[in-house]
């Protein structure tokens, strides 16, 4: 077991009320009647919609978050499937409660961290991110059956019925899912089962080409049948397991009999009048959010012109995220000092060392133990009728994550034993460079940036997430303060991104997000701008409780997309 330096440590209770604002965040509860019609924003218009059937046969946001899961699971594979894993933020209207799901991927009992090292020493990102010794152990179908179970109206042959129509009656692959086939064409050849799926004829498939897989709506079929024993055990866990050793991987069926989805209790963080309930570790999204507002808090923004409050913000950023990568991990495993990184006290220090007019080289901060940000996760946001929530984000780490099908179950398997610190002060996939307390353990989850969140305001309530890799926490606190500053579903998806993760030390831009004097402003407090393409795929709703109006929105660089009010 790893422990945190010897600060005093919070790590048996997660639920974090960190004061960040002037007001008190129990002055924005949610309302106590629902808006008596429901909002889906997801990637794709097939799990929207799946959603809204389920919905429509009497089920709740829960049964709805269960249909567009596995939907997506079937027409978004390169992004995330139930060979993958999730977290899941949920609001139950009827006792007002907030809770977390944990489904996130586990290390193998058999784990050994020597084989992600080539012979340089340095990360070996061929056996990391490909092949059946990059995945962990999925966690998606035991987060949607529990998720099912304990919240849902529905039995799972209901809110499972869309994913396996479509997986047997077959969909068209939209341009960006047959241009990531094409991406991972050469790996994707490696296996048969991936590459029979995906490359019919030994070809990349094109426009207009039909996808079926009877496979996966046969394993999907058997989850619907038996719950968490049709994926963990039986047929399903033998095809699994023979697959992946077959293919030179170490899963065991004790790996998979083990596995269990956790409840956690999220972080709640007060912030100018509203309460913002976010993803608790192994996420560390909630916690870099939580130390960017409370840094910000003692600003006033308001009185800045935008390269100075852009520069604060940046610098909250820069600091956030070398924490992130010094102290966080699976919180059954680590010890965090998660008291000290979510006081107010802690948050005074660090503004303390912010110049009004200078960026900070991040070399210059005290250390702590990179590629483009990717687009290898999904996220939806759901409210029903009733006032039920649940914000979403799920993954299988990198596109079609390890590109190695199980043969038999028609299953994607993750490779996200690369978000595991493989090799200490090393960056992954994402840039991100982890400390011990991310180190692979059996059993252990790996660190996600994943941060399904809720902001609630007296006002207005929003339901929040997005893709993109270690961009993810960025983009949900730009979405954020957004808004909280008023914009509406469609303005925060739309608008323009920046990005800072203190190593590489530089500012990812999106065309247009700075005019020239603001840019030049940066530039010349020594910032260094990198532009770079539109990334993210945020989805959005919003409950206005004057009017009772949802709103819902997709990322319009995404047109797959769909946000949708019924």
């Amino acid at each position: 077991m790893v422990h945190a330096p010897s600060w005093r440590v919070l790590a048996a209770s997660l639920f974090l009320v960190v004061g960040a604002g002037c007001a008190s965040a129990q002055n924005a509860p949610p309302p106590s009647k629902g808006p008596g019609h429901a909002a889906i924003a997801s990637a794709n218009y097939l799990a929207t919609n799946a959603g809204f059937e389920v919905l429509g046969k009497g089920g709740n946001a829960f049964d709805a978050a269960v249909a567009v899961s596995s939907t997506l699971a079937v027409v978004e594979q390169q992004s995330s499937g139930i060979g993958g894993g999730f977290m899941a933020l949920l609001h139950r209207a009827s006792d007002n409660r907030d809770v977390f799901i944990d489904a996130r991927e586990t290390a193998p009992k058999a784990v050994d961290m020597k084989v992600y090292v080539g012979k340089d020493g340095q990360p070996n990102r061929d056996v990391s991110t490909n092949g059946p010794l990059s995945a962990g152990i999925p966690g998606e179908p035991a987060g949607l059956v529990w998720m099912a179970a304990h919240y849902g109206k529905l039995p799972l042959s209901v809110s499972l019925a869309p994913a396996i129509r479509i997986a047997t009656e077959g969909f068209q692959p939209d341009a960006r899912f047959l241009g990531t086939i094409d991406d991972r064409k050469d790996v994707l050849a490696r296996y048969p089962a991936s590459a029979a799926v995906y490359l019919p004829g030994g070809k990349v498939p094109t426009a207009g080409w039909t996808l079926r897989q009877p496979d996966l709506a046969k394993t999907l079929q058997r989850l619907a049948a038996k719950g968490h024993d049709g994926f963990y055990k039986g047929e399903t866990a033998k095809l699994l397991v023979d697959a992946s050793r077959g293919a030179g991987g170490n899963w065991t069926a004790a790996d998979l009999e083990a596995y269990q989805a956790k409840e956690r209790q999220p972080l709640s963080i007060d912030y100018k009048g509203y309460r913002i309930v976010t993803a608790p570790p192994p996420s560390s999204g909630g916690v870099a959010i939580a130390e960017v507002l409370n840094i910000m808090s003692g600003f006033d923004l308001a009185k800045l012109d935008l390269a100075h409050s852009t520069h604060l913000t940046i610098e909250a950023m820069r600091r956030a995220f070398r924490d992130h990568n010094e102290y966080l991990g699976d919180p059954d495993f680590v010890k965090m000092p998660l008291d000290m990184l979510l006081s107010a006290y802690y948050a005074d220090g660090l503004r303390a060392t912010i110049s009004p007019d200078k960026a900070t080289p991040s070399d210059l901060l005290p250390t702590s133990m990179a590629p483009e940000p990717g687009m290898h996760t999904t996220h939806f946001s759901v409210i029903d009728a009733d006032g039920n929530m649940v914000a979403s984000t799920l993954t299988v780490n990198l596109e079609f994550g390890s590109a190695f099908i199980a043969k038999g179950t028609g299953v994607v398997l993750n490779d996200e034993m690369d978000d595991f610190a493989l090799v200490p002060g090393q960056p992954n996939a994402f840039g991100l460079r982890g400390a011990l307390a991310n180190a692979p353990e059996p059993g252990k989850r790996m660190l996600s940036s994943m941060s399904p969140s809720f902001v609630f305001g007296a006002d207005r309530t929003a339901v929040i997430g997005s893709p993109g890799g270690s961009t993810i926490i960025t983009q949900v606190l730009e979405g954020i303060l957004a808004f909280i500053d008023g914009k509406s579903a469609s303005e925060i998806t739309a608008q323009k991104r920046y990005h800072h993760q203190y190593l590489p030390d530089r500012v990812d831009v999106e065309a247009g997000v700075f005019d020239d004097a603001t840019t030049k402003a940066l530039t010349d407090m020594g910032h260094v701008l990198r532009n770079r393409s539109p990334w993210g795929f945020m989805n959005v709703v919003t409950w206005d409780h004057r009017t009772n109006k949802l709103d819902a929105a997709s990322d319009p660089r995404r047109p797959s997309g769909l946000g949708k009010v019924q």
